[in-house]
């Protein structure tokens, strides 16, 4: 695990207010990890603390194996850090940019300029590679300050909102770079308040609530439960199919002209579609109404986190 991250009971107050009261989890390296939580969850603070912005009050951090309270210069220099807004130099260009960052990590001139070519193209600015960076909109900004945090060739990175200000292209080249990241051996932790995105690039998530995270098991019950599945038949009655499947009408719930149907698990998915089949109903649309993340966040925001600091 020397080059994920691993907290063990980490907290951190502010006078009286708690921020991070307990948080352990593990994010490790080759995966998407979403940090996942309420707006006042303890996110941000938990994001600068490993980052080595914030010292904790209590607890563990290691980032790709460095301590950042006692090594910060080691957990800098091996991690990509990407705020919610990151300032400019606006009277730079994108490209004097991201070559001025490079050399901040020591690459040499004709390495930092290589690579600010490598990056400017990676996350879609080309057009304005020479532009002063005042001129960018907040979602070009976004993009300028992902490649700031690439530009050392990080093994972990902490992405903070990412996705903020992008269009919906933009969205999509984002979640395709953050999984060919994380394929190529990165550590990634994202935080966003987007589940939609985290659902299609995360690989684990860790859910923090009032300064704790949710243990696993809560996890795997909250994922369990009973959520609705959208239905839309192509032809066929599905209602029909479905009172006879055993599905109380009562619970049948009607969204655009599909039907919403609560489905406990997907072993009680696959059982319900091969009923509608069976039945002669051709189903042109059968998945859930509602992610794997939000559904966690529904559930176990709905009351106590059940040994978060476990």
């Amino acid at each position: 695990m020397a080059s994920g991250i691993v907290v063990e009971r980490v907290g951190r107050s502010f006078g009286a207010v708690h921020a991070v009261r307990s948080a352990t989890f593990t994010a490790r390296a080759g995966q998407v990890t979403a940090l996942v939580g309420p707006n006042g969850s303890g996110k941000t603070t938990l994001m600068l603390m490993l980052a080595s912005l914030l010292a904790p009050d209590a607890g563990r951090i290691r980032v790709a194996g460095a301590d950042p309270v006692t090594d910060a210069a080691a957990v800098r220099a091996r991690i990509g850090w990407m705020p919610d807004v990151l300032g400019s130099w606006p009277s730079l260009t994108v490209r004097q940019t991201l070559v001025t960052t490079a050399r901040l990590y020591r690459l040499p001139v004709a390495r930092a300029r290589a690579r600010a070519a490598e990056l400017i193209a990676e996350v879609g600015l080309t057009e304005l590679a020479d532009r002063p960076t005042k001129v960018l909109s907040r979602g070009q900004k976004q993009r300028l300050s992902l490649a700031r945090a690439l530009v050392h060739d990080p093994d972990v990175l902490l992405l903070d909102e990412p996705a903020s200000g992008l269009d919906p292209r933009a969205r999509i080249e984002l979640r395709e770079l953050v999984r060919r990241l994380a394929a190529a051996g990165k550590t990634v932790l994202v935080s966003s308040h987007v589940l939609a995105e985290l659902d299609e690039m995360a690989d684990d998530a860790v859910y923090l609530d009032r300064g704790e995270t949710a243990a696993a098991g809560a996890l795997e019950r909250a994922r369990s439960t009973a959520r609705p599945w959208r239905i839309r038949a192509a032809s066929g009655d599905a209602r029909a199919a479905l009172a006879a499947a055993g599905v109380d009408a009562a619970t049948i719930a009607t969204d655009r002209g599909d039907l919403l149907v609560p489905v406990a698990g997907e072993g009680a998915a696959a059982d319900l579609l091969a009923a509608l089949v069976t039945a002669g109903v051709r189903v042109s649309v059968f998945a859930p109404a509602v992610g794997d993340l939000e559904q966690a966040f529904l559930e176990l925001g709905a009351g106590p986190i059940d040994g978060g600091a476990s």
